[in-house]
């Protein structure tokens, strides 16, 4: 991976998009520290101080905002508005016929598509940052902090609309810093800002084990850590790169006096095929529950419940409903997905077949089989891996956002993987030596 980004900066267009990469991700991160308009910001900082900042309910977004939310910076909101967006964009085109044929269009039903997703990015932004305003004013969002209240002084209809106004245009520019990325960087812009929100907060988060570590000052806990990480950031990467290999065969045609087809490929089918969405799933559902109890008035048993079995992250309750889950939007995600019937078709079309499998409606359920059968060690790899920070709450007293935990390390294993390979490829177009050397 190190020699194939110094190839790159030895490259002169490569070295420029890294260049520019880099300059956009710093101004990310710039922004991911600037206070909005009408916050007492002194205030927000003895919160933080006071507060274990990661536990709550805001904490899965405080990690893919890089810490911003919680310090209610311009970049409050970061990339989960787009996250959000872009998977309810992908599930409505299962479900409506018009976003499925524009899926099928090919770039031009792609570009539509993309410009749904950013206008309902801005819907999210405007619901999400009304909702943080909300909280921050009541003093909810830092529970048990004194000057909670006062984080917001002027609570007037005026500087309200400002601050949510500008989170809004602060997702807006973090979406076209992503589309920059994509565009003139390496690519995978959003991917590459969701990997630098959430490393950003792992110096903090190893740094708070250590100091909370009893034995030897806090250093085998630090160091335990490190070494719990190192072998899961060798599973991830173990896992995300296992596929089942479906070999795929095409007849040979007789086009004129040409002969077309006769190759040999195969389908790729990933045993995480659903990759990071279940776990983001099933924490965003499992959050529903917790804030609904919170805003709620009064003292009804139904509140008591949930208080006491679904909002804290080491109950029994918590976790095996977490793990089913998992495991449930995995399958459902896959399924939505992957169309074996559309494959099978298509294979159809084209002439292609699996051996020893007749073409058509047995090759769709031979498909389905297939991908039944690899969803389950994928599903239940999913559902270990995001209990890691369910453990570390147990063993080592942390936050629920542990640094080498769940959803930050699926993702940022998946978007390096993903990066070095683009790397890799565009440093292969350009020094692919040809046949005749």
């Amino acid at each position: 991976m190190l020699t194939a980004f110094a190839r790159a900066f030895k490259t002169p267009d490569l070295r420029k998009k890294l260049l520019f990469t880099l300059g956009i991700i710093v101004i990310y991160r710039v922004g991911t520290h600037v206070p909005i308009p009408g916050v007492d910001y002194r205030n927000v900082q003895t919160c933080i101080d006071n507060a274990n900042a990661n536990q709550g309910l805001f904490g899965l977004v405080n990690m893919f905002s890089g810490g911003a939310l919680l310090q209610i910076t311009i970049f409050a909101l970061g990339i989960m508005p787009y996250i959000t967006a872009s998977i309810i964009l992908q599930l409505l085109t299962v479900v409506i016929p018009r976003l499925e044929a524009l899926k099928k269009e090919g770039q031009a039903g792609t570009a539509k598509i993309t410009q749904y997703t950013r206008y309902l990015t801005i819907a999210l932004a405007i619901l999400q940052g009304t909702g943080l305003v909300a909280t921050a004013r009541t003093g909810t969002l830092f529970q048990g902090c004194p000057v909670a209240s006062e984080i917001v002084p002027d609570q007037s209809i005026f500087v309200t609309i400002t601050m949510v106004i500008t989170m809004t245009a602060g997702t807006a520019c973090v979406m076209w810093l992503g589309e920059l990325i994509t565009d003139r960087g390496i690519g995978n812009g959003m991917s590459i800002l969701m990997f630098i929100s959430i490393a950003a907060t792992f110096p903090s988060a190893l740094w708070a084990i250590k100091q909370q570590g009893d034995l030897a000052n806090g250093w085998i806990e630090f160091g335990t850590v490190i070494a719990v990480g190192l072998v899961m950031v060798g599973l991830v990467v173990f896992v995300e790169q296992a596929q089942r290999r479906i070999p795929v065969q095409y007849a040979k045609r007789m086009i004129g006096r040409r002969s077309y087809g006769g190759t040999s490929t195969y389908i790729p089918l990933k045993v995480n095929q659903a990759g990071i969405i279940p776990v983001i799933f099933a924490s965003s559902l499992l959050y529903i529950p917790a804030l609904v109890a919170q805003f709620a008035g009064g003292d009804s048993g139904w509140k008591r419940w949930i208080e006491a079995n679904l909002t804290k992250g080491d109950h029994p309750i918590y976790i095996a409903t977490y793990f089913i889950l998992i495991v449930f939007f995995a399958f459902f995600y896959v399924a939505i997905s992957f169309n074996p019937e559309e494959v099978a078709d298509n294979m159809k079309k084209y002439g292609g077949f699996i051996p020893g499998i007749r073409a058509g409606r047995p090759t769709a359920e031979y498909l389905s089989y297939v991908l039944n059968r690899i969803t389950w060690p994928g599903s239940l790899y999913l559902g270990l891996i995001a209990l890691v920070p369910t453990m570390a709450l147990v063993g080592f007293q942390a936050n629920q956002n542990f640094p080498f935990g769940g959803t930050s390390i699926l993702i940022i294993v998946g978007v390096g993987l993903e990066t070095v390979k683009q790397i890799e490829s565009q440093l292969q177009q350009r020094n692919y030596e040809g046949f005749l050397r």
